[in-house]
């Protein structure tokens, strides 16, 4: 089996055969003699099953793909039958495996979902139109159309968990196959969306081992420099200890039968490459100071849990424990349904080795790592009920849904939030446990309670202590929300908030605050401009303004108005068109005009006041426009981190981090602090300075591989100095131009796993 048909730390996802090479007679339909197979690997595991439907799917997505060709001029029916075996892999129905069949059928061919009911029922009609393509959906752009896609399959999943693992077999073999597709930017397009949707979806559900595979495949197309080298160093560490894995797999069933512990198994295991990347990252580390690269599994019997905490005890006891890394998910588990304790530990005898061990039953095991595709979880219904209540988190992203206004890209910025997340667990007065992400707030405590608790959050006690509510709360933390009648949210809120419930409420209020505040301008200015005329304001007369400006309703009209869309006197001249003046005369003999000095007459359209380079894109909101703005050289301030504005005589307002060390000299002047933040915490087109200090191998093009490792993540070296240089290592300070704080995380970790890179750190100086 080759790397791509496993995940690298886990066992093998289910792969489909890639076809069979028998010689075909011109008029045969492909694929056909594939269906066999798939019906006899679905009888394998249940006899019972409809085999007659999955053999009639088969055939007539044969007979309706039988033109159709895949980018590498393979014919298209052999993608359906491969995500048809993935999921037979994981032993699912004749529903889920005939709908992986016919999955693409109303997309790319003339069969609409009628035909696909009448000859095939309604529960499989039913799954095919929830991961069927949204093709017809014509949308502004690719970013609209993927938030409106992933917005269509939450609501499908709510209603059937079968769909999403039909959605994740169907990107699972997409990625398998990614080198087929000739563009370079359809890859990584795809890719990217699978880190970021498909990736953390089965993570949700608990396909631990598909997650994997689907992380590798696309970091090798995202980053393939950063892939091969970690790679590499895990080929090089197995050829040092080929045995190692094997040493300590014995090892640990010594202890435990030591302390008659019952066992099924130990199973030792490699790390993937793109989970040691962003650990790398997390904790700032060269791959050198990892100590968990390698991971033991201890299976104990189905049904014995207490013998878990038996081999915990056991294992703890003989080695020296890593301390901070014991985590128990048997007495709480994960929304996905994992169980398993963790714990690291020091293994002195087999070359002083850290290893994270995890330890759990075999029935924790198999929902560990097909989570809800083990092949049980149909005996016990699939109704829309049962998955929200199996899945509390579908139910957060139905929330999501209903409390985003608007843009469907919004839905999928908080959607995303969602999905990528660590947990902490907090308690209510009342011991009610509440799971939150890693990062969370007070104020995010209060909207998974309840929205109506968060809208009226004022405060909030943690461990009985009042705190401020952009605290971040610790796993264990008692929170207690203070709330008051009539209060609303703050929209300083959404800065610090990083559940998308919360972000997503607190953004409809501001916008509907903004949309109240613009009715009200808006009706005042146009009050205004009628009285300026001479006129009396009359709401019956401004109604004739309506079509002319294309507004729908007067309220949309205010808006316009309030928001500076529409001045106001263009709504009293579109009222009432004789209020219009005449043209002006053009001036036959224009250069005969004086000019007069510069900036004095309106012919120049000049300003003796000098405009800011960036005024008419300001990078940085809280200022008011026009004002003079500088970034700090002390500590070279990015989109995505916090910051301060200082205003500084003779320079406007400078624009510093939050912790940087100079601001300690204006703490006598607080008035000087302005309250700012990024435009686009995700940066722009426009490129900001960092500094980054490497100490690396002093050896021949070191320094060249540090500036093409930079411009391979599409960063610029500005600026390159040896700061210390020995006979076999040197400290280079490197400038560069990066787009915002996480391009140069990307960079700074694609430095770290360079050959012979020893420390990367980001300097503020």
């Amino acid at each position: 089996m080759s790397e791509r048909d496993a995940g690298p730390d886990n066992a093998p996802v289910p792969r489909a055969p890639e076809g069979v090479a028998t010689p075909a007679a011109p008029a045969a339909i492909p694929g056909l003699t594939e269906i066999p197979a798939l019906v006899a690997a679905v009888a394998a595991y249940d006899p019972k099953a409809d085999l007659d439907l999955v053999e009639r799917a088969g055939r007539f997505a044969c007979e309706q793909h039988r033109d159709d060709k895949r980018d590498n001029g393979q014919p298209y029916i052999i993608h359906p039958i491969a995500v048809a075996h993935i999921l037979a892999g994981y032993r699912l129905d004749a529903a889920s495996i005939a709908t992986a069949l016919l999955h693409d059928v109303v997309e790319d061919t003339g069969c609409g979902l009628p035909e696909i009911e009448q000859r095939f029922g309604k529960d499989v009609a039913r799954l095919v139109d929830g991961v069927t393509k949204l093709t017809e959906i014509e949308l502004k752009s690719k970013q609209t159309k993927q938030a409106e896609n992933l917005r269509k399959l939450v609501l499908a999943l709510s209603e059937d968990i079968r769909v999403l693992l039909v959605k994740l077999a169907d990107r699972l073999h997409n990625m398998r196959t990614l080198d087929a597709v000739p563009q370079p930017e359809r890859r990584r397009k795809t890719a990217r969306e699978t880190l970021e949707i498909f990736a953390p979806l089965a993570e949700r559900i608990g396909m631990d081992a598909l997650k994997t595979e689907v992380e590798t495949l696309a970091f090798r197309e995202l980053n393939p420099e950063a892939w091969q080298t970690i790679a590499a160093r895990l080929s090089f560490l197995r050829g040092q200890g080929a045995d190692l894995i094997k040493e300590i797999e014995a090892d640990v069933k010594l202890v435990l039968q030591g302390h008659h512990v019952p066992l099924v198994d130990v199973v030792g295991r490699e790390k993937s490459p793109y989970s040691i990347w962003l650990k790398m990252q997390k904790k700032n580390v060269a791959f050198e100071q990892l100590s968990d690269v390698m991971a033991f599994r201890i299976i104990i019997p189905e049904h014995e849990k207490a013998a878990c905490y038996m081999a915990l005890g056991a294992i703890h006891e003989a080695y020296r424990v890593v301390p901070g890394r014991f985590k128990d998910y048997i007495s709480t588990p994960k929304t996905n349904g994992y169980q398993s304790l963790h714990t690291g530990v020091t293994v002195p005898e087999r070359r002083n080795a850290k290893i994270e061990v995890q330890i759990r039953t075999l029935d924790m095991h198999e929902v560990a790592e097909n989570g809800v595709a083990a092949h049980w979880i149909y005996k016990q219904g699939t109704d829309a009920a049962t998955t929200r209540k199996r899945y509390p988190w579908v139910g957060a992203l139905l929330d999501i849904l209903e409390e985003s206004e608007g843009a469907p890209q919004d839905f999928l910025e908080h959607t995303k939030l969602e999905l990528h997340r660590d947990q902490v667990f907090c308690f209510t007065p009342k011991g009610d446990l509440i799971e939150l992400p890693r990062g969370a707030t007070p104020v995010d405590f209060a909207y998974e309670v309840h929205s109506v608790v968060g809208d009226t959050c004022v405060g909030a006690k943690v461990n009985g202590k009042i705190l401020p509510l952009r605290h971040q709360l610790e796993n264990g933390d008692q929170v207690e929300i203070i709330t008051a009648r009539g209060g609303t949210p703050n929209p300083g809120w959404d800065r610090f908030v990083v559940t998308g419930k919360a972000r997503a409420r607190i953004r409809r209020f501001v916008h509907a605050r903004l949309k109240e505040e613009h009715v009200t301008s808006g009706r005042s200015a146009v009050a205004k401009a009628f009285r300026q005329e001479g006129l009396e304001f009359s709401e019956k007369l401004l109604e004739l303004a309506l079509k002319p400006l294309k507004q729908a309703s007067l309220d949309d009209l205010y808006i316009a108005v309030g928001s500076g869309s529409l001045g106001p006197r263009d709504v009293v001249h579109a009222a009432v068109p004789e209020l219009r003046s005449p043209p002006r005369a053009v001036d036959p003999m224009p250069l005969a005009r004086p000019r007069g000095r510069l900036g004095a007459g309106p012919a120049l359209g000049r300003s003796d006041r000098p405009v800011p380079k960036g005024a008419q894109s300001m990078p940085v909101t809280g200022l008011v426009p026009g004002m003079a703005l500088t970034f700090a050289g002390c500590c070279h301030p990015l989109p995505g981190e916090r910051i301060v504005g200082i205003v500084t005589t003779g320079k406007g307002v400078t624009i510093h981090a939050s912790d940087c060390h100079t601001l300690n000299s204006f703490a006598a002047t607080p008035e000087r602090f302005l309250d700012v933040d990024w435009e686009d915490d995700g940066g722009g087109a426009e490129k900001h300075g960092a500094r980054v200090t490497v100490s690396l191998e002093n050896k021949p093009a070191a320094l060249g591989g540090l500036a093409t490792a930079v411009a391979k993540q599409d960063g610029v070296v500005s600026g390159l100095r040896v700061l210390h240089r020995e006979s076999d290592i040197m400290d280079v300070a490197l400038d560069l131009e990066v787009n915002d704080l996480r391009h140069l995380n990307t960079i700074m970790a694609t430095l770290r796993v360079l050959g012979g890179v020893v420390r990367v750190e980001r300097t503020r100086s």
